[in-house]
């Protein structure tokens, strides 16, 4: 293991436990762009290299702030990444924001703004994957919206808010 850390010690290193991606059990703290995924078998007690995390896990997104895995990048959020244009690391803050008319939603920097307008690797850009009613104000990622009604993961439809399903 000592021959390990040495060989890859310029590597941020972030070993999972079991394939839902939670579970982080070690995480290298180093600023680099270099990375190594490594997932621990508890049955035969043994590391693994993980050579595509994302299909791996089965998700859809790996944050590259909180390394932890999801089904989508707009609906991910933690305190790493900026949930506006879903940079990393954050953008930094001006003195004042910057309105979108495409999405209707407002950026805190011209960087943050560009970085919405940016394609991702979903070839969509974040301005086009999660926009704001104009009406209501609810950040939305999906097409289907209706004000005051809010998606019910029960019923799979959208309903009016205090609805009992």
């Amino acid at each position: 293991m000592i021959l390990f850390q040495e060989h890859f010690r310029e590597y941020k290193r972030v070993a999972y436990h079991g394939v839902s991606g939670a579970n982080i059990m070690f995480e290298r703290q180093i600023d680099s762009s270099k990375r190594l995924n490594i997932l621990y078998d508890d049955v035969v007690g043994h590391y693994h290299v993980i050579a595509n995390l994302t299909a791996s896990m089965a998700r859809m997104y790996a944050c590259k702030g909180c390394h932890k895995l999801c089904t989508s990048d707009v609906t991910h959020a933690c305190d790493q990444t900026f949930s506006d244009c879903m940079s990393w690391p954050s953008c930094e803050f001006s003195n004042f924001r910057i309105p979108c008319l495409e999405c209707n939603r407002h950026f805190r920097s011209h960087t943050c703004f560009a970085n919405n307008k940016r394609s991702t690797k979903h070839k969509r850009t974040v301005c086009e994957r999660k926009r704001c009613c104009g009406t209501c104000g609810w950040v939305l990622t999906l097409g289907n919206h209706k004000c005051n009604n809010l998606f019910c993961d029960n019923s799979k439809e959208n309903k009016e808010i205090g609805h009992f399903c």
